[in-house]
């Protein structure tokens, strides 16, 4: 048998310990994991926690593991919304198919899960405009899906909204562009696949009863086409005109998720024309921000969320000082006085609920809705006693769980896992 892991994987030498000679619907290991929220999948899939990580780890024939660990790896170094690869375990015994391995995206959900739990208020429109998000970006980095769907898709709270990636990339293809065909093609089995997932939900009691997939899926190309034209149109504007309509489209194009990376302008005797090429990479200028200030790794919206309450709490600061108090004083005091205080409020058997600024986020929510319904600010402190009391412990649980033995099955088994 071959390993090929990527760097760094210190965390991947405990993995060599499992039965790597066996079947994987055989394997019988204590590190073996269900995942209550999993989708669904063609191929054997089976969870692992090792040394406090847990993977995904799928059966596959090794000309395809070769080619999705390889093009896994490419997305990550371009900082794509896709789940990070590890590495692969190729030519094993009695010419079995190689496993794939997945770094499992912590605090993820199927589209099964979501409606099945009731993460989200409105979860056929966030969830369709995620991934409509999510495929504009992967084809503005020239990938093209050829499997695009909901259960190829994981989603994951973002700051009220929610956040799609890919996790699936067996027959995706990297090209230095798309054409029209390509993105056609990925727009159109999207729409079909999304209909008939949406129809599955309706057989289960799953969907709303105002939901109708047909018209969802219909309505997936235009979402899809608007998205793409408000990155990708060029525009024409007068001379005098150009200070503010730049600043506008780079505003426009922020407040959809999406940074640029360079603006060509070019004089037409019909005036300036203006075309903007768009970063494929996920945004991260709050993320990198907030990180700098306080250590916090968070996802971008959450950075911005946690960031507008660090500028509240230095106003905060000045106020209460009399003076002006530079913004990494701020910030460290935001994240010992406030942040930390407030998550450590938190009991352990709550901490899989969200992701830890997933749920600040949601206290402030939490606090605007408080000194709305009181009449003056309630403060962070009894926002998070109130919802860590009432809001948090009715939030589905979204970590792995160690599964519950059933007779006759075996340790860590995933019915249905074809």
């Amino acid at each position: 048998m071959r390993f090929i892991f990527r760097p760094p994987a210190a965390h991947a030498a405990g993995l060599l310990t499992l039965p790597w000679d066996e079947p994987l619907e055989e394997w019988v290991d204590d590190h073996l994991l269900e995942v209550a929220h999993r989708g669904i999948s063609r191929h054997i899939v089976r969870f692992v926690e090792v040394d406090g990580h847990v993977y995904a780890l799928k059966e596959i024939d090794e000309r395809l593991a070769r080619r999705e660990y390889r093009l896994l790896g490419e997305l990550e170094a371009m900082g794509m919304p896709a789940v990070s690869v590890l590495g692969i375990c190729v030519e094993r015994p009695a010419r079995q198919d190689a496993i794939l391995v997945t770094r499992f995206l912590d605090y993820s959900m199927s589209y099964r899960y979501v409606f099945s739990h009731g993460h989200l208020n409105q979860p056929v429109d966030q969830l369709v405009d995620a991934m409509v998000e999510l495929l504009v970006r992967l084809h503005l980095a020239g990938l093209f899906w050829g499997d695009c769907s909901l259960s190829n898709t994981l989603f994951r709270p973002d700051a009220g909204t929610i956040a799609a990636h890919l996790v699936d990339a067996e027959t995706a293809e990297l090209h230095p562009s798309l054409s029209d065909g390509q993105r056609g093609f990925d727009i159109d089995y999207a729409a079909e696949r999304v209909g008939g997932e949406l129809f599955d939900l309706m057989a289960g009691g799953l969907l709303p009863p105002d939901v109708d997939p047909v018209e969802i899926a219909a309505q997936l190309p235009a979402r899809y086409h608007a998205l793409w034209d408000e990155l990708t149109r060029e525009e024409l504007m007068r001379p005098d005109e150009q200070r503010y309509r730049v600043a506008e489209r780079i505003d426009r194009l922020n407040e959809l998720g999406f940074d640029v990376d360079e603006i060509e302008l070019v004089t037409t005797a019909e005036g300036t024309r203006m075309t903007v090429h768009t970063q494929v990479a996920e945004v991260g200028r709050h993320r990198h921000q907030l990180f700098a200030l306080t250590g916090l790794q968070v996802t971008e919206n959450q950075a911005r969320r946690l960031l507008n309450d660090v500028v509240s709490y230095r106003a905060h600061l000045e106020q209460k000082f009399g003076r002006a108090v530079p913004e990494t004083v701020a910030a460290h005091r935001w994240r010992a006085e406030v942040y930390d205080k407030v998550m450590a409020m938190v009991p352990p058997d709550l901490s899989d609920r969200l992701a830890p600024a997933e749920v600040f986020h949601e206290i402030l929510e939490h606090r605007w809705f408080l000194s709305e319904a009181s009449g003056q600010d309630v403060g962070t402190t009894a926002a998070a006693r109130s919802y860590v009391k009432k809001i948090l412990p009715r939030t589905p649980s979204t970590l792995t769980v160690l599964p519950e033995p059933m007779p006759g099955s075996l340790p860590g088994s995933l019915p249905g896992s074809t």
